[in-house]
């Protein structure tokens, strides 16, 4: 009986160490059965698996920096996220672009906008007085403008609307009047159909300088110069030489009604979405493109001009005192706008102007 008793002893004790032994090895679980007190192990997908397609749109031709500039930053971002950010690019309107582009970012497409401040304005009006007429000097003066509290309030409201900017610097000129006619009075205008995009800012700017403004898409503006339904456009050198306006019509007078910029634009819902150090990157690349093109845009500009004259170009002042007056009006006349707004921008503008 002792001997029974010891070896049943024996086969208890090797039969506790087995199922220890099962136990510490997982007792055949799988991972997602494995629990602790008061945790679950889940899988979480990795960051290296993430992988964004996006579509980018602007009505830009291939020969204009603002084209180059975005496919550069383009290409910067797919290297430095290992590809796991693809923007393709598509100039020249080809799909969707101003204010339908700017629909597509606030219905959430995977789609980034890139267009004139003033179409962001249908979703925060000020937008649209930050690019008003007859505002900057320089571009360095609107650059600046972007970067004060006034600006950030803006972006702040345009990100309740579902658009997140990442940048509003990317500045190609002040915009002048391009015609086969010397302009230098709002009364020269009286009766030339000048081609506008089809922002309301632009609209109504044009018709207040004077001029029948005749909204068009870009695709038709050179064609409709050649077949005289319109007399001219409103543009800037960088427009003329790269699209070759200088072609069709030789004068330009030096409105600088407005300073040519774009933003850029995406969904905040795909943004949201986006693992934080890739935004980061294609924040930061977005960024160092604005910087770029406006240093490249500031040195070239006399080059341009020069080449433009070389082509038959002719430039002449205005009276940019009776344009500024002519234009007063155009900050009262959009709804939502917020009190106040212009002198708020002037006062900005005026601390910028002492720095």
């Amino acid at each position: 009986m002792k001997k029974l008793g010891i070896k049943l002893s024996v086969i208890l004790v090797l039969l506790l160490l087995i199922t220890g032994v099962l136990t510490a090895c997982g007792g055949g679980e799988t991972p997602a059965e494995a629990e602790t007190e008061g945790e679950v192990t889940t899988e979480v997908e990795s960051d290296d698996d993430y992988k964004l397609v996006l579509r980018l749109s602007h009505v830009f031709s291939p020969e204009e920096q603002l084209t180059k500039s975005m496919d550069l930053v383009a290409d910067s971002i797919y290297e430095k996220t290992n590809g796991a950010i693809e923007i393709q690019t598509f100039p020249q309107g080809q799909i969707a672009a101003y204010k339908d582009g700017v629909e597509q970012v606030v219905r959430g497409a995977d789609f980034i906008s890139v267009e004139d401040p003033s179409y962001i304005g249908d979703y925060v009006p000020d937008f649209t007085a930050m690019v008003g007429p007859m505002l900057y000097d320089t571009y360095a003066e609107y650059v600046a403008m972007t970067d004060t509290e006034l600006v950030a309030d803006m972006k702040r409201r345009a990100e309740e609307k579902g658009i997140k900017i990442l940048s509003l610097d990317y500045v190609f000129g002040f915009r002048n009047v391009i015609t086969d006619k010397v302009i230098e009075t709002p009364a020269d205008l009286n009766g030339v159909r000048l081609r506008v995009p089809g922002s309301q800012l632009f609209i109504e700017t044009l018709n207040a300088m004077g001029a029948n403004s005749t909204p068009l898409p870009w695709g038709e503006t050179i064609s409709a110069m050649q077949q005289g339904v319109v007399d001219g456009i409103e543009g800037s050198e960088f427009t003329n030489l790269g699209n070759s306006i200088y072609e069709v019509r030789k004068n330009v007078a030096l409105t600088r009604h407005f300073l040519g910029a774009c933003g850029v634009y995406i969904s905040t819902d795909v943004w949201d979405g986006i693992p934080a150090k890739y935004q980061k990157i294609i924040q930061d690349e977005y960024n160092a493109g604005a910087i770029h093109m406006v240093e490249l845009l500031t040195e070239q500009h006399a080059g341009v001009v020069e080449e433009l004259e070389s082509y038959g170009v002719q430039f002449n002042e205005v009276d940019r005192e009776a344009f500024v007056e002519a234009t007063a009006h155009i900050y009262d006349t959009f709804p939502g706008l917020t009190p106040g707004i212009y002198d708020l921008l002037q006062e900005e503008l005026a601390i910028i102007r002492g720095q």
